[in-house]
Formats: structure tokens, sequence, C-alpha cells
């Protein structure tokens, strides 16, 4: 009999009408935290709109099938005597009634010429002829191992007709590296990624600056991935350090690869490639005593900072909120350093890359970060996975800045500098795209933690420029790739293989994939019918920069200023931003135990402006030390403040989509409203679900049991955005852990919806109804009328509609109080 006959499909038995879920358990569908002790959801439940919420119900309905049809392990018996090993009895598989009940993913349905269309159900597509793995270069151009077509493949990149090769060569690196490793067997920072599939799509040509791919008409799609990541922490560390993330995006362009390698912070530490070892090796964990991880707060970073002026204006970004973000689906992207754009005819600009996240910038507050990093240090991994499972797509738009030399030079600062931006005010911000992230992948480790990113994978009409910490990084992210996976053909893993054809006469080493045909393998040869050829014009070119000057080992003299941009950051930050920068020093420099290392970092910030050095020594109890000497003359910004730098300046697009929301559960509660606001959420796009203290049922005053679908221990405040309180609230006072809740999304500065007498309990726990300076909190809402009194508090329509509309803004953070009143 074959396979295929003995699959049974687990039995589609509905349980007990007791064990049915609710209508309302949406939450419990697009959650993977935790479970109610119910049964199956139903993938017909009304609050299910959309194909993906179907399909994840159905697929932990099928999962619920499968489990129950397997109550016990059937084989365990035969495994004990003689007989059960003489003959061991076969296993049952169980077919599933839709392929999504065993998928990887509900997203799978969403292809790209990259991730094609899914696997075929019971094959191994890896264990076929070898014919899929077989390459012959017959009539093709020579490329470079991620498709790029090589125009020259007979000299190397040199600075002028006599001068030295340059370290920006990367075909000249690809070749050598790729026959250094051919009879060789054989990530230290982004250790801690999380990735997704998707496209980008053109929504503006740019055919007047650049030749690139992506951007050569409007409506074109280029299938990419993206990974996201901390920088300093190791990989199992949390994905709350306050740090800096990473932002790369791997585009598959019918020209070959193009990888946009950049952060969630636009400026880096240093400003050469020659300090990256230094700044990493002061950042990790002192190697005495390997502590802290995934933290800069301590003596090595702060020593090594002290005396590198340069990581001024890093500083005061990463002491911002910009370094714990509330999601990766709700922060920036950059390219940080200044790219080329070269167009057919040969024409260059300068460019930046700014990804903006269309639901906005949004951050979290350290002691909330910290509490997420104990509750779940997978908050930013789980959160991007459910928004993909859940149809709510991230989505980013691609915006450039363009300018010319001759505006470069006239800047006050050096666009070569890593540690600069271009103001905004200087150069706008020209959106030529989107990004939609729509698919998970089938295997973090085959997919995530194998994709390899470099700084150098350029296609034509995207070059580099010669800041030299760039120059350094398309060195260094090639080599760290062999050590990371094994030899020198990871761009061979399905990941990183382009969609555009490779041929190239790299041949052999370890974990080789393709099968080449026939006996050549160098070029020019006659025997290969003189294939593969170089592509000559058609290929990549560097774009020829004079190079005049002599060889040297220093930094020009716009490099010298160090702390102009970091005013500029700094002014262009609200009250509230400023708070927690300084807030930031204060705690990462009182965990610094040598003094005079805290004196030099206020010395930094004394050149940065006043207040911010006093604010932040009135913490640690010291006076403001001398400035520290300036090493060129000092600089005044083309821009006092630039707005776009403050995150209150993208709130996005107000929707709620996505957000979690914990709706409070006990015996004796009123469930009416509380009903009502589950529903009303649910279809606004939000993710609510009831919160109890233990699984199983609580029966409110009036009406049906309610399932509770997860607990407090298990989702404790700092994991959700908002929460509703329900009437009858003093069946919630007696409970400690929500009392805790309670004050923590109070103290977070979080969106409440007070339903019923439920202000009571705010009352109760002494948290304030206003604002300190006595204004309405906009962030507590109620559905009383004006007037007071507990009667006077019910039933007022609109409360849920201005809940949503307060969940959608940015949060109420003139709410704090430093120390917190709660």
């Amino acid at each position: 009999m074959s396979i295929n006959k003995k699959v049974r499909t687990a039995a589609r038995k509905p349980g007990p009408k007791a064990d049915t879920m609710t209508a309302e358990a949406i939450g419990t569908v697009l959650g993977t935290q935790a479970g109610p002790s119910t049964a199956a959801p139903d993938p017909g439940a009304p609050t299910l709109k959309t194909p993906s919420q179907r399909r994840l119900a159905q697929q932990k309905a099928g999962a619920q099938r499968f489990a129950r049809s397997l109550p016990s392990n059937p084989l365990k018996a035969g495994e004990i005597g003689l007989a059960g090993g003489a003959a061991p009895a076969a296993g049952e598989p169980m077919g599933p009634a839709d392929p999504v009940e065993t998928a990887s993913t509900v997203t799978e349905r969403n292809v790209t010429d990259k991730t094609g269309r899914g696997a075929m159900l019971g094959r191994n597509a890896a264990n076929q002829a070898l014919d899929r793995v077989r390459v012959d270069s017959g009539g093709r151009v020579l490329t470079t191992s991620v498709g790029v077509a090589i125009s020259d493949n007979q000299n190397s990149l040199k600075a002028g007709l006599r001068g030295p090769s340059l370290l920006e060569d990367f075909v000249l690196r690809e070749k050598i590296m790729h026959f250094d490793h051919e009879r060789i067997p054989e990530r230290v920072v982004h250790a801690r990624g999380s990735g997704a599939h998707g496209y980008f799509e053109c929504t503006r040509a740019l055919d007047k600056f650049t030749r690139a791919a992506p951007f050569s008409k409007v409506g074109k799609r280029t299938p990419v991935f993206v990974r996201f990541s901390t920088v300093v922490g190791e990989r199992g560390s949390t994905d709350l350090a306050r740090d800096v993330r990473g932002f790369a995006v791997k585009f598959y362009t019918d020209e070959g690869n193009w990888d946009l390698v950049g952060n969630n912070i636009p400026v880096f530490f240093i400003q050469d490639a020659m300090k990256f070892p230094d700044l990493v090796h002061a950042v990790k964990p002192e190697p005495n005593n390997q502590m802290p991880q995934a933290a800069s707060a301590h003596d090595t970073f702060w020593d090594f900072a002290g005396l590198m002026p340069e990581i001024t204006h890093m500083l005061l970004w990463v002491m911002s909120d910009r370094a714990i973000p509330r999601s990766y689906r709700t922060m920036q992207g950059f390219g940080v350093h200044t790219f080329r754009l070269v167009n057919e005819a040969g024409q260059s600009v300068f460019c930046k890359f700014h990804w903006n996240p269309v639901a906005g910038t949004h951050s979290l507050v350290w002691d909330e970060a910290v509490k997420v990093s104990g509750a779940d240090p997978d908050f930013h991994r789980r959160d991007l996975w459910e928004a993909i499972e859940g149809g709510n797509y991230p989505e980013y738009e691609l915006g450039l800045q363009i300018f010319t030399e001759e505006q470069a030079e006239k800047f006050t600062f050096d666009v070569l500098d890593a540690t600069k931006i271009v103001p905004e005010e200087l150069v706008p911000v020209q959106v030529v795209g989107r990004m939609v992230l729509d698919r998970n992948p089938d295997n973090f480790f085959a997919e995530t933690e194998q994709v390899a990113f470099c700084t150098a994978n350029l296609v034509p009409g995207i070059d580099t420029s010669n800041d030299p910490l760039l120059q350094g990084r398309h060195f260094s992210y090639l080599d760290t790739q062999l050590t990371r996976l094994g030899g020198p053909n990871f761009n061979e893993l399905p990941i990183n293989a382009s969609l555009a054809q490779v041929h190239n006469n790299q041949r052999d080493g370890f974990h080789r994939q393709g099968i080449a045909r026939g006996r050549v393998a160098y070029e020019p040869n006659s025997l290969g019918g003189g294939c593969p050829f170089q592509a000559g014009m058609r290929g990549f070119r560097s774009f020829p920069e004079p190079v005049r000057q002599d060889k040297v080992r220093a930094k020009p003299e716009k490099f010298a200023d160090h702390y102009s941009q970091a005013t500029l950051f700094w002014n262009s930050q609200t009250e509230v931003e400023k708070r927690h920068i300084v807030a930031a020093f204060r705690f990462e420099l009182t965990r610094v135990q040598v003094q005079a290392v805290r004196e030099r970092i206020l010395g930094l910030l004394a050149n940065v402006d006043d207040e911010l050095a006093a604010r932040v020594a009135e913490g640690l109890g010291v006076p403001v030390p001398p400035p520290q000497p300036r090493v060129g003359r000092r600089v005044t910004s083309e821009v006092d403040s630039s707005p776009a730098l403050s995150l209150m300046a993208r709130p996005g697009d107000g929707s709620v989509k996505s957000r979690k929301v914990a709706l409070l559960v006990a015996d004796g509660i009123e469930d009416a409203e509380l009903r009502r606001a589950y529903a009303a959420l649910a279809q606004a796009g939000a993710v609510p679900r009831f919160l109890g203290a233990r699984l199983g049922r609580v029966a409110p005053a009036q009406g049906d049991s309610i399932h509770v679908e997860v607990t407090f221990e298990t989702a404790p405040s700092v994991l959700w955005d908002a929460v509703v309180i329900p009437g009858g609230a003093q069946a919630l006072t007696g409970l400690g852990t929500v009392r805790e809740f309670v004050r923590d999304q109070y103290r977070h500065c979080k969106p409440m919806l007070l339903l019923g007498d439920a202000q009571d309990l705010l009352e109760t726990l002494g948290i304030p109804s206003t604002m300190p300076d006595g204004s309405p909190d906009p962030g507590l809402v109620t559905d009383a009328p004006a007037a007071s009194g507990k009667n006077a508090r019910r039933g007022a329509p609109g409360g849920v509609r201005r809940f949503i509309e307060a969940l959608g803004q940015p949060r109420p953070f003139e709410r704090e109080r430093d120390p917190a009143p709660v």
C-alpha cells in the first residue's frame, strides 16, 4: 500500500457546546503567547473578518483536531519486550483537511518570484533530479555570485592607471576570496534578528538619476527579504535592549541582488572602519566577567566613548527613545551612508536612503522595556510574526535625499562622515516607493539565520561613495560570512541566491551547490566557446571618480565637527523626548563605576548644550565639568532644529491594526459594554483579549460566562498597548495583579477605557484623573457624560470610539512624572 493511502484525515468532530470558543475570541486566533482552556476556534466566527484571520482559525482548529485524534501514543506498548522489537509497529500518519493546517505560516500563499508557490505536499523538492542545480554558461555574461553582470574581468579597480588598488572593488575581492577558500573547509554583531519576505513597489521612476532596476518604472515590484536585529546582544538576548536596530533589505532584482544594509538610526558611532573592532570590543560584555549582556551601561563602553568625541551625535540618538522602539513595524530605517546613483549616461548624484513606517514611529519607555525583557524577551519577534500572520502587513515608504556633489561641498558637514545627517530642510526626502512585508519565513534558520547581507552587493545604477566606514563595511560583511556560514559558497544558499542568472568560473569550496557542466573554469577560454564572457557596458561599472591626492591615514577637516549636529538633534526633540534622553544618560552613567569616566562624558555633553549637561549632571549628583577641548573650530549648523528628527513628528496613519488590548475580567464584572468594546476593537483591527487570573470561565453579574483567553502571569501589563476596565470593577480590586497591571498601564502612559464605575478603581489606586497641569488626560477615556456621580457614568455613547482614536495616537507622555507617582 502506498504511503498516501495510509494517511488519514484528522477527525472533524466538534466538541461539546460548553467547549465552543466564544465569537469574541479573535485575540486568541491572532495571538501566539497563550491559548484559552476552550476547544478549537470556529473559523466561521463573525469576528473573523479577513482571509488571514480565517486561515489562522482554521490552522488552530486543525491543530486541535490533530491533538484530540491522538490522546496517547499507540506505539508505546510495542516498545516493550521481544515481540515488539522483532516486529515494530508502523505509525499511522494523519493528513490535514486543508494544507494550511500543517503550514509553517498562513502567509505561504503570498508569493513572489523568490518565495515561489509553496511546498509540494508530501514531497522534498531537494530530492529531485540534479537538473535543478546544473549550470550551463553558454551564451551568458559573466556575473558575480549574486547575479550582477561584470563589465571588466581583466583589471582591478585602481586609483588612477598607476595608482593603488581600491578596497571598494567588490568584484576583485569576491573573486579572490572564493579562490582562497576553494580548498579550505571551514555574527559577532546583529546576532539576534527577525526576518520577513515581501516586495518593494516603485511609485516614482528614477531613470533621470539611476539605471537601478527597482526604480526603472512605476508599478514594478521587486521581491525583498528584510532582517531586523539588535546589534550588541548575543543570539539568545532580549529584543528590548537599549540598542541600535539593524534594518537590512535584500532586493532580488532582475539584475542581481542589492543589499541596503542599514539601521534604525541614520548616523553611527565612528567615522572610520578602522575603529569598528574597538567600538564593538568596548560595548560588548567586559572580558573579565562577561557582563553586561546586550547593554552599553558599563565602564568600558563609556570609557571609549569619552575619548572619541565624534561619538557624541550618536550618543544622543542611542539615549533617545529611538533605541527602544515599540516594534519593528514602527521604527524608521536608514542607509546611514551617502551612496551614488548613476544613470544610463554615466552621470552621478549623491543620495541617502530613508525607510518610513506607515504606522508611524512609536517607542517604549525604559521602565516598560526592562519589564518586557522579563515578561517576553521575544516581544519584537512575536509582534512581527503575529502582525504578518494576522494579515496586518507592515508597510514602509522608501524616500531618497538626492543632491549633487556641488551641493555637498557647500554644507558645513562632510557627507562622507557617517556621524552626520543631511537635514531634511536642506535636502527634502522624495518618496519613490513602498515596501510591504506579507510573508513569514517557513524556517527561521534556513532563511532568517542564514541570510547574508553585504553593503558591496550593488547593482548597476547604485554605487558606493568614499565614506571610510562604508568602504570598510564592504570588506567586513563579505569576510564574516566565511566563518559564519562555513565557506565561500554562502551565496548559493536558497535565501541568498539571486533571481538573476549566476554564471562565473568559481568552483568547489565548502557546501558547493551548483554542478557545473563542461571542463572550462577560466576566462578567456576557447574550449567553452568563450563563455561566460564579460558583459562590457551592460555590466556594473564603477563611477570614474577622479582621485588626485596623496595616500594618507587622516581625516578631512570637516570630520572635526563633533558637536553641531548633536546640538541640532537635542534642539529638535520635544520636552518629553528630552526628559527621556536625560533619564537614559542618568541610568547609563550611574552604572559606570569610575567617576572620571562619568565626568569625561559630561565634558562632551557640555559642548552640545548647557541645559543637557546640567540636567544629566544633576541626576549624577556632580557639577558640570569644563567642556572637553574641541578638535576643530566651532561650527554652527545650517539648521537650528529639524522637526523630522522627533519621533512625535511621525504619528502614522492613526490605525489600531494589531494593537493589543487587554479587557480585564473576573467573577461579578459587568459584561455587556465589555463585549461591545471587544467587538468594536476587533472590527477596527486591534487584537483584544479577555485577561483574567486563571484560564477557564468567569461569571459576570449578568449574561453568559466569559472564556479567559490569557492570564496576568502570562501577559503582564507591559505586553499590552491599552486596557479596558469593566463596570463592576470592585470585583477586580482584591486582585494584587490587577492593581499592579493598572498602575503600570498608567505609568507607561497607555490609553485606558473605563466602563461603568471603573474610575472608582483608579481612585482606589491613587491614580490621578488629570494631567499635571490640571487639564483632562486624553488617555483616560470613560463612557460617562459630563455629569458627575456614579449613576451618571453609564451608557454614554462614543466612549469606545474615543478610546480607539486615542489608541491610534502617540501616547500621552505628558502624564509622566519623574519619579512616578504610582
